[in-house]
């Protein structure tokens, strides 16, 4: 094999499918980036067996073939090179010689034809949304999934679709975070469970942008994301997620509307006084008009009051700060709008449309600690 491509091209490639390569594993060959030049495309792989990523990147194919390097390897050669034309030429026995300017490594790869390809999708039922519409979805919802095995459902989202309505959930159990997107199209009714890290890695790559869309593909087993020239694959998590419609049409006693920018700043500013390990919860004290913050930890104690709108009972609860700060920080809207029952019942941060929904739970505090 002989290819001859951009520095630039490479790098951003080898990037893009080096987040499929697993950071442990006892198959060797999976610790590798698979290039194979044939059909006029340089295409890179990587697989970690759970989630598969393939980008296709511009570049000179003088002699066809196919090699697997080590990612980690490779990677750092790339990086390290001028900012110029990279060739690279393999031989029989699997040796890679990869030159630049007057830059020139030799490493042994590995055999092409024992790398493990992606699993071939059919690609018949489908959504599409745009670059950015998903990218904000992730952003919105990825940081309230369980982050520990004990209940692997919860370490996924839910991804339903219901006509032209696609909704995304997440839940550690203690929250929940619900997206809802119109989509430009009406599709079959469908729930899957995607994993939580191939979320989190389609979101790194994305580039964000309105005007490109990203195709989705379903199976039973697995889920398909199309882009710009790169395909990920990825499992899906089997079994059936939270029944979240009933959680979510809870009865409240009290309703406020809040600058959303103050109530940030202020939860935030009393994370100060919390030492690192310590939960030391956030008391809201809800009266006409305005609302009492406060924080008491072996650090110091912090008061604040801020303006609010407020319909029904006055209430005391207390939360657990960084879950406020999450929810609050991936919102756009100035103003938001918090419903409430009573000092054990969650409350709901949510716009008028429910496009998003944050769910979180309160916790028990001792107003003299």
């Amino acid at each position: 094999m002989k290819i001859i491509c951009s520095k630039n091209n490479l790098l951003n490639g080898a990037n893009t499918v080096s987040k499929a390569v697993p950071s442990k594993t006892t198959m060797s060959i999976l610790e590798c980036i698979l290039i194979e030049a044939s059909n006029g495309q340089i295409k890179l792989t990587a697989n970690d067996m759970e989630l598969g990523i393939e980008t296709i990147i511009d570049g000179d194919i003088i002699n066809e073939g196919i090699i697997a390097l080590d990612a980690k390897i490779f990677l750092e050669m790339v990086r390290k090179l001028p900012d110029n034309d990279v060739t690279i030429e393999t031989d029989s026995s699997y040796k890679a010689t990869i030159t630049c300017e007057k830059a020139k490594f030799n490493i042994i790869g590995k055999s092409g034809e024992d790398f493990s390809y992606l699993p071939k999708i059919e690609k018949s039922e489908s959504i599409s949304v745009s670059q950015f519409t998903l990218k904000e979805i992730i952003r919105q919802t990825i940081f309230s999934i369980a982050d520990n095995f004990t209940n692997k459902i919860l370490t996924g989202e839910l991804f339903e679709i219901n006509g032209d309505i696609l909704k995304v959930v997440s839940s550690d159990g203690l929250r929940i975070s619900l997206r809802k997107v119109q989509l430009k199209n009406s599709y079959p009714e469908r729930k899957v469970i995607v994993p939580g890290k191939t979320l989190n890695e389609i979101s790194k790559i994305l580039s964000g942008d309105a005007d490109k869309d990203v195709n989705i593909f379903f199976t039973d087993k697995h889920i398909l994301f199309e882009f710009d020239n790169t395909t990920v694959v990825s499992r899906l998590i089997e079994g059936e997620y939270l029944k979240i419609d009933n959680i979510l049409s809870a009865d409240y006693e009290t309703k406020i509307n809040i600058n959303k920018r103050e109530f940030q700043n202020c939860i935030d500013r009393s994370t100060l006084l919390i030492k690192e390990g310590d939960k030391k919860p956030i008391i809201l004290n809800i009266l006409d008009g305005v609302m009492e913050l406060k924080m008491n930890s072996v650090v110091g104690s912090l008061d604040e009051e801020i303006d609010i709108t407020k319909s029904g009972k006055d209430l005391m609860i207390g939360f657990d700060p960084k879950f406020l700060i999450d929810a609050l920080k991936v919102i756009d809207d100035e103003e938001i709008e918090i419903k409430l029952l009573n000092p054990k019942a969650p409350c709901f941060i949510k716009d008028d449309e429910e496009n998003y929904i944050y769910l979180i739970l309160p916790v028990t505090f001792n107003m003299a600690a």
